[in-house]
């Protein structure tokens, strides 16, 4: 019986590992263009949110003859909340895969969203992850129980429910691509290669 020659069979070995390595890689990187193209749709969804809402505010003194100094401060938290969001929006367009950027987003819609509420309470859809129409909104996001992790359907003021099929769709591939970098033996190509986690939309 013939034996490969030692220098053959360390070549064949290299040639399987660097195989293996391009294939993972590949996979990897897959899953990460994924998150970018989901992260592109969730960005167009929030900003036609902010479209609306932004409508919404310039259109408010209108119904007024003279708006009074009650109703000009009972906006300003809505107007301050969405010139935040905006600049957010505006920079994790840039990074949308840095950890830091998405909490500081995160939080910002949660302000947004509880200004809003406060201003039209009585102009609130939310709706489960899939499109379907849930439940009322609550007046506060956060002030029912959440199970830590996963995202509370939130009462967005545009009545569609691309926002949130959008941030669902984000939040499903960050988690499939975190969980293959953190795989064996896939995470030594994502250690090689400096692939990051990313994070979701909660």
């Amino acid at each position: 019986m013939s034996v490969l020659p030692e220098s053959l069979a360390g070549w064949i070995a290299v040639a399987v590992l660097l195989f293996w390595f391009v294939g993972a890689y590949n996979r990897l990187v897959r899953l990460r263009a994924a998150v970018l193209q989901a992260y592109g749709q969730l960005d167009a969804a929030l900003g036609k949110q902010l479209d609306f809402v932004q409508a919404s505010i310039a259109a408010g003194p209108q119904t007024e003859a003279a708006p009074t100094g009650e109703s000009l401060s009972s906006i300003a938290p809505l107007q301050a909340a969405t010139a935040q969001l905006a600049t957010l929006l505006g920079a994790t367009r840039l990074r949308p895969l840095d950890v830091g950027g998405m909490a500081a987003l995160a939080t910002a819609l949660q302000v947004w969203i509880g200004a809003w509420q406060r201003q039209h309470p009585d102009q609130v859809t939310v709706f489960d992850a899939d499109g379907t129409l849930s439940r009322p909104a609550q007046l506060l996001p956060g002030a029912t129980s959440m199970v830590p992790g996963t995202a509370e359907p939130i009462g967005w003021p545009e009545p569609s429910a691309a926002a949130e099929i959008a941030r669902s769709q984000f939040n499903q591939a960050v988690a499939q691509y975190n969980a293959a970098i953190a795989q064996f033996p896939a995470l030594l190509v994502a250690w090689a290669v400096r692939l990051r986690p990313a994070a979701p939309l909660l």
